[in-house]
């Protein structure tokens, strides 16, 4: 989302007042005193709580009726705990929304345990930042490819219980045939952080690059960190630049046209970023709103100024965007399912 599409939608809003049919910004009374609570599903002092906690402190201004934004964080089950609330028990008119893990989508699909949501039927709003993920080892392990990992084994990744960290190790394992310990029982990101700084695990089996950058600057000055390879649809230089060497996508080691497809599939969560969304059966109006503010907010010189203090990246994509991505996502394919469910382990 840029300066010029951010213009383009509040011009159209403007004809909107002179026409037939209203704004959506005409709802603005509801939003009037209220508070939009806004639900982390992370452990603080992560990079998708510095980014839901930027936004919101940017949000408001941008909402008619300017609401009052509380963050709550709400971590566990790999952030199936805030996205099976925000599924099942939020309000659904617009004064709840919250943060989940990229991947949400793409566990459904590949029928993790523990969800109770249907992320094709959730309101995307928007997402900050469309990001590589990486899966990245400790320097000290001497382990700085994943042919030094399928080689010499001994790399041990800390995990949040769902998600990339847990999913992207298996997937490796199932690939090249490494043997890749996933430690689970992390509350967060920032707990499998401080783990590898003491050395209780060597490894993170997958988290995006802006988070690396935001949330382990030191490590990244000091070099103190391997980047192994990188999730997406296509690499991301900066990464390779960082490593000195090219990182290669993980479809890279895909042998053949189905197995790439079905890892590209498995890092699509590269396109949620941090993605922020609300609960389903919400008043159009509503999500309209919410939509085009986030949108506005994207383009706000007061937030993007804060986000490059921070260390942050914006890179935004629209709530519409996403919305198509994640029924295409709950939506794939039976045969690439099937694989990508014996990629993970899922079948065993």
């Amino acid at each position: 989302m840029n300066a010029t599409r951010a213009t383009l939608l509040a011009a159209t809003c403007s004809l909107a007042f002179t026409g037939a049919m209203p704004c959506a910004a005409e709802q603005a009374p509801f939003f009037a005193g209220k508070t939009i609570q806004m639900v982390i599903g992370f452990d603080v002092g992560g990079g998708y709580d510095l980014y839901a906690r930027t936004v919101a402190r940017h949000w408001s201004r941008h909402i008619p009726g300017n609401p009052n934004f509380v963050p709550q964080n709400m971590p566990g089950a790999g952030t199936r705990t805030a996205a099976n609330w925000l599924y099942n028990v939020a309000p659904k008119d617009g004064t709840a929304v919250g943060t989940i893990v990229q991947s949400a989508a793409v566990d459904q699909a590949l029928a993790e345990p523990g969800i109770r949501y249907d992320a094709a039927k959730f309101n995307w709003i928007g997402n900050p930042i469309v990001d590589n993920l990486v899966t990245l080892s400790w320097s000290a392990s001497g382990l700085a490819t994943l042919d030094d990992v399928k080689s010499k084994g001994g790399l041990f990744c800390g995990s949040t219980g769902g998600g990339p960290t847990t999913v992207f190790p298996r997937v490796i394992n199932q690939l090249l045939g490494t043997q890749i310990k996933v430690i689970a029982g992390y509350r967060g990101q920032s707990a499998v952080n401080i783990a590898m700084e003491r050395n209780e695990v060597n490894c993170i089996g997958g988290t995006t690059w802006s988070s690396v950058k935001a949330t382990m600057r030191p490590l990244l000055d000091e070099r103190k960190i391997n980047l192994l390879v990188q999730w997406g649809t296509a690499p991301d230089p900066e990464i390779s630049a960082y490593a000195k060497r090219k990182v290669p996508l993980i479809q890279d080691y895909g042998q053949n046209d189905l197995d790439r497809g079905v890892l590209i599939f498995i890092g699509s969560g590269a396109a949620f970023g941090r993605p922020i969304l609300a609960p389903p059966d919400m008043p159009p109006e509503r999500v309209a709103i919410l939509r085009q503010s986030f949108d506005r907010t994207m383009a706000d010189p007061a937030f993007l100024a804060e986000a490059e203090k921070l260390n942050m990246d914006i890179k935004p994509l629209g709530g519409t965007e996403m919305q198509t991505i994640a029924v295409a996502v709950v939506q794939a394919p039976a045969n690439e399912l099937a694989r990508a469910k014996e990629l993970i382990g899922a079948t065993k």
